[in-house]
């Protein structure tokens, strides 16, 4: 698949699965836009993908603030003209402490629904007038299998990612008019760079139990589905979540 002067936003690009897909979309053809909180982090990685001879741009961005949020998509327009693909992959996750739903303070519970939900919504808002004056547009939300087997001690994380789901199915529904496809990828068990604490070896043991591919998933195990949902070749889809499982168990 290939994406010659396609203007590809991913947020949260400056690390994990973020950052695979901006260095796998670059490699395509993709001018990418890496937008992270983290301007530092950000910069590394459009320095290592304009390194490699492809186009990177990076600009700091707080997905869970609206004005930020139009900031980044602005300067966008601004350097490109255009934007082809939206990757809300931005999410608060690794950093979560596992505690039971009683446990769950208000402030933490608002954090994580204003990145992880509110933020999908921004940057989503932000963006459809641009396709829908383009007459095409891909946004691609990323949701978790979390949401379906309803795993304890992620009340918020999961709460948030069962409002990415809704709010796919719903996006598909109001832009479908305007050429615009809106779907979800739902991924387990995938391990990137970034400390996971919260998991013990053991753990992972029970995880795999539960799949049938036997093995933890990888940054690069995302990248074909994103890729394909953001190309031509899923035209005709919309609506969907993508199920990057493993063949999890969910009973």
């Amino acid at each position: 698949m290939h994406f010659e002067d396609k203007v590809i936003i991913i947020t949260g690009a400056a690390q994990g699965i973020g950052r695979q897909y901006a260095i796998a979309f670059s490699k395509a053809g993709g001018k990418v836009v890496v937008a992270d909180r983290n301007q530092e982090a950000a910069n590394r990685v459009a320095s290592e993908i304009i390194d490699m001879g492809y186009q990177g741009l990076a600009i700091a961005t707080d997905v869970s603030e609206k004005t930020s949020v139009n900031r980044m998509v602005g300067e966008v327009l601004t350097r490109y003209g255009r934007i082809d693909v939206l990757v809300n992959n931005a999410a608060i996750f690794s950093t979560l402490k596992m505690k039971p739903f009683e446990e769950i303070e208000p402030e933490e519970w608002d954090q994580v629904m204003d990145v992880n939900a509110r933020g999908v919504f921004f940057c989503a808002q932000a963006v459809a007038d641009t396709m829908r004056t383009q007459g095409k547009g891909k946004i691609i939300n990323i949701s978790s299998s979390v949401v379906v087997t309803g795993r304890a001690n992620y009340a918020h994380y999961i709460a948030s990612k069962g409002a990415v789901i809704g709010l796919t199915r719903a996006l598909a529904t109001e832009l479908g008019p305007d050429n615009i496809n809106v779907n979800a990828i739902s991924p387990h068990g995938i391990v990137t760079e970034i400390p996971r604490e919260t998991i013990r070896p053991e753990q992972w043991n029970d995880i795999i139990a539960g799949q049938a591919l036997k093995r933890k998933g990888s940054s690069e195990d995302m990248i074909g589905s994103v890729m394909f949902l953001a190309s031509d070749q899923s035209d005709y889809m919309t609506g969907q979540t993508l199920n990057l499982d493993a063949g999890l168990r969910y009973n």
